[in-house]
């Protein structure tokens, strides 16, 4: 993480400390950016957590209670949570902060804004972190968390380009990659990268499931399908609220995929060994490449991680 002499913000709130709020908070409190983080949570445990973790400096329950004063406003919040926080916040006189978010699906937060704000001042910068932990909740903070990944910011039209280098910093002081694009860009980008392969590892172990001799074929699955299905054992109410969310980029993706894999269907049945190689071949080379990215960016990571314990280790 950057150092910062002089704080940027005077307040940042943060509402919502799970894995993600909760990592943002505690990588902006080090960061030296903000010369106070408070955090917003319903929970009681999670609000005492907060503080004697060293998360935030103060957590409070209600939006009122901070928000008011603050410059920036960071929501992790569910999403489909996010339009009754965002109604709740354009009832407060929020005096020009600037709002921002970690959803992972960004056009239904907009509109959301949108109609939420309609006649004030709407300062918001939609942002999604790529990055995340098997473990949940406020004691999973870490404050590198986001260290070489990336973070994808989507400016609106009317995004104040100094609202935009703001936030742009924040997650920059945090160790991130940050990228910008539009909204309707990162949500089909999302759509296949992300949300799509869920989507089919959620569906083919339930379609396996359902299935009379299900339990010979999980009997006799092997490491593979493990690894292929590892990721249906993620949280299903946030994957619900993400596919309903951002649906109709989902559907898009999945209609695209579809029409792939009828063409590989009937390559099969017409035993066009040439057009399956073909597959095969490509996929393995593209799948070596990204795993190529993704060792570089992982030993880049736990290069910076290592500095900064070391770091801590002497302070």
């Amino acid at each position: 993480m950057a150092e910062v002499a002089t704080p940027l913000i005077e307040r940042l709130v943060v509402v919502g400390l799970g894995l993600i709020g909760g990592s943002f908070a505690k990588g902006a409190r080090a960061s030296g950016l903000c010369r106070e983080v408070v955090g917003i949570d319903r929970d009681p445990e999670t609000r005492r957590l907060a503080v004697e973790l060293g998360v935030v400096d103060r957590c409070v329950a209600e939006l009122a209670e901070a928000c008011p004063g603050a410059d920036v406003i960071q929501l992790a919040v569910p999403i489909l949570a996010m339009e009754r926080v965002l109604a709740e916040l354009a009832a407060l006189p929020l005096q020009g902060a600037i709002l921002t978010d970690v959803g992972s699906a960004k056009g239904n937060v907009v509109r959301a804004a949108r109609q939420a704000f309609a006649g004030q001042s709407l300062r918001f910068v939609p942002g999604h972190p790529i990055a995340g932990s098997e473990r949940s909740g406020v004691t999973a903070a870490n404050a590198a968390l986001f260290n070489r990944h990336k973070v994808i910011l989507t400016p609106l039209e009317e995004t104040l380009p100094a609202d935009l280098d703001k936030v742009d910093r924040l997650w920059r002081a945090i160790g991130a990659d940050v990228e910008h694009m539009t909204v309707e860009h990162h949500d089909q980008v999302l759509a296949a990268t992300s949300h799509l392969p869920h989507l089919l590892a959620f569906n083919l172990v339930d379609s396996l499931a359902k299935r009379s001799e299900n339990r010979e074929i999980f009997h006799y699955a092997a490491g593979g399908f493990r690894d292929f299905t590892r990721i249906a054992g993620s949280d299903p109410t946030m994957w619900h609220d993400i596919f309903i969310a951002n649906r109709e980029a989902v559907l898009q993706a999945l209609d695209t995929y579809r029409a792939d894999l009828d063409e590989l269907r009937g390559a099969i049945q017409a035993g066009d060994g040439q057009f399956l190689m073909e597959v095969l071949t490509h996929a393995r080379g593209a799948r070596e490449y990204f795993g190529r990215i993704l060792a570089s960016r992982t030993q880049a990571g736990a290069q910076v991680a290592a500095h900064h314990s070391l770091t801590e280790g002497h302070s």
